[in-house]
């Protein structure tokens, strides 16, 4: 299949050394050979090189890989054609302009959905042979080439132009695009491979991620990144033998994503996508939930256009009480007085997902040593600046409670909570996993929120009963109460208490209902 390469910064900065190994993928030391693309935002436009050329021989790769363009989002592609034949029509990214605002998108995959029954005889995906999304009953995109890849983003666009009469915000995108992408996999999981980034403008690219191998192939195709920022280091290309101190060239204020089908370099940590996982990258930063769109959408960055007027942001909707109601279960749960905050009854906590640190204040007077962890940096800078973290970490709950990290240092925790994070994680086996073994040294408590099936805002009324979680109308997650009862099981943990039917937040002005749990890991699986 198609290999995909994305950048975002925070500062303009040139993709000469990315690209120089990307496009060795083109022909070279891959096999995507069947032509490449390029899209490059400048200001409000975006330049664009095409060629069904192999990238790897292509004149203009050659030119342009040389060429210090500087960018603060960019993407590029190398073909290896599945549907659509060799030709200029079918490179990738596309391109469309929508609300005045340049869009494009590159894909890899496979996505059933939208492939064509009888290609030789409709042309490609013509109009009738491209489905519609959401609430669309409308088509003001259409596809010019034969790809599944171009249609679908023609769908994504016709989708959004219809859902959306103003400028939307951030977070409302965010929403918009997580349902879209869910809804374009829905009933064929197994069948489907969809990884794509899609650009919407100088300062933001979002990229999905559901992997996969096509049948017969071991070959893996989901998606990396990586956040590149001080203190910089060498950096080694994987295909070509090249390498740049970053330390030399970039500054302080220097900071890169870079998103990509398979990791560039040989000597920094990539992190894959989860399945399902949206990321809205911005500023050089990856965004996973909507509420960490509200600051980026406050400093000025978010969709800008002079045709169509931005929509407002509602101050209530992304906040809620519920830390301190998930701080007062917990009490309860443990015997504790849920309105005394002057009781210490935790040596060492961790706030998986703590944001700008709403629900470490909450919990900062009842633990010893609090720590912070949060994927995103400028989230991590919030929390910080709110003081009521002893430490805080960017990463995932992985390199803050896995026993065999060696960077962080291991800690031994006996409290860990997870204020609406669960939302945002499809399968939760692995982070059930780590949690015990940052508890089992100790033993100790497991606290969250859930969005429930059938407490939710789930619409889909053909889901699978088998399935554990689905993907809701607000592009949330939602998960059996069954599958996390499981869970506790499998891990060892007990259930202390589980408040069901608790109104977690509002979406559309209506009460959204999930549940509180409190889980215990008794003194007989401590290790």
């Amino acid at each position: 299949m198609c290999q995909l390469l994305g950048m975002n910064c925070a500062s303009p900065t040139d993709f000469n050394f990315s690209f120089r190994g990307f496009k060795c993928r083109g022909g070279n030391t891959d096999i995507h050979a069947h032509g490449w693309g390029l899209a490059i935002y400048e200001g409000r436009g975006v330049r664009t090189f095409h060629d069904p050329l192999p990238c790897a021989e292509s004149p203009i790769a050659e030119m342009v890989s040389s060429y210090p363009i500087k960018t603060l989002n960019m993407m590029a592609h190398i073909r290896y054609a599945t549907q659509g034949g060799v030709s200029l029509e079918n490179v990738h990214p596309f391109q469309r302009e929508m609300w005045g605002i340049q869009w494009t998108f590159a894909h890899n995959g496979e996505v059933p959905k939208f492939t064509p029954k009888n290609p030789q005889e409709s042309g490609g995906c013509g109009t009738k042979e491209v489905p519609m999304l959401g609430r669309c009953t409308e088509t003001m995109y259409h596809p010019v080439g034969d790809t599944d890849s171009e249609a679908v983003f023609c769908s994504m666009l016709n989708a959004l132009r219809f859902e959306f009469k103003t400028l939307p915000p951030l977070p409302l995108l965010y929403e918009a695009i997580q349902k879209l992408s869910c809804e374009i996999v829905r009933g064929q999981e197994k069948e489907t491979i969809f990884n794509y980034l899609l650009g919407c403008g100088q300062y933001t690219m979002f990229a999905f991620s559901w992997p996969g191998s096509r049948e017969g192939s071991k070959v893996w195709n989901g998606l990396h990144y990586l956040v590149r920022s001080p203190p910089f280091k060498t950096a080694q290309l994987k295909d070509v033998n090249y390498a740049v101190d970053f330390n030399e060239t970039n500054g302080k204020s220097d900071r890169v994503a870079i998103i990509a089908t398979k990791p560039l370099t040989t000597n920094e940590n990539w992190k894959e996508f989860e399945r399902g996982q949206l990321l809205m990258f911005d500023n050089g930063l990856p965004c996973s939930r909507p509420y960490e769109c509200v600051g980026i959408e406050r400093c000025g960055r978010g969709l800008s256009s002079r045709a169509i007027p931005r929509g407002e942001i509602c101050p209530y909707q992304y906040s809620s009480n519920l830390p301190k109601i998930l701080r007062q279960s917990v009490c309860k749960a443990l015997g504790r007085d849920g309105d005394d905050c002057s009781l210490v009854w935790a040596e060492k906590a961790v706030d998986l997902g703590c944001g700008s640190g709403q629900s470490g204040a909450q919990f900062r007077q009842c633990v010893g040593h609090l720590t912070g962890v949060d994927l995103n940096p400028e989230m991590a800078k919030e929390a910080r600046d709110r003081g009521c973290y002893d430490r805080i970490v960017v990463g995932d709950a992985e390199c803050i409670l896995h026993r065999d990290d060696e960077d962080v240092g291991r800690q031994d925790y006996d409290f860990v909570f997870a204020c609406d994070l669960f939302a945002y994680i499809g399968d939760l086996s692995k982070l059930f996993s780590t949690v015990r073994k940052g508890l089992e040294s100790r033993g100790g408590t497991f606290a969250f929120s859930a969005d429930i099936v059938n407490e939710s805002l789930d619409e889909s009324k053909e889901e699978d009963d088998d399935a554990e979680f689905v993907m809701q109308s607000c592009a949330r997650f939602a998960h059996k109460r069954w599958y996390i009862r499981s869970l506790a099981k499998d891990f060892g943990f007990e259930i202390l208490l589980c408040r069901d039917s608790t109104v977690l937040r509002q979406h559309n002005g209506k009460d959204v209902l999930g549940c509180l749990i409190v889980l215990s890991l008794p003194a007989s699986q401590v290790v």
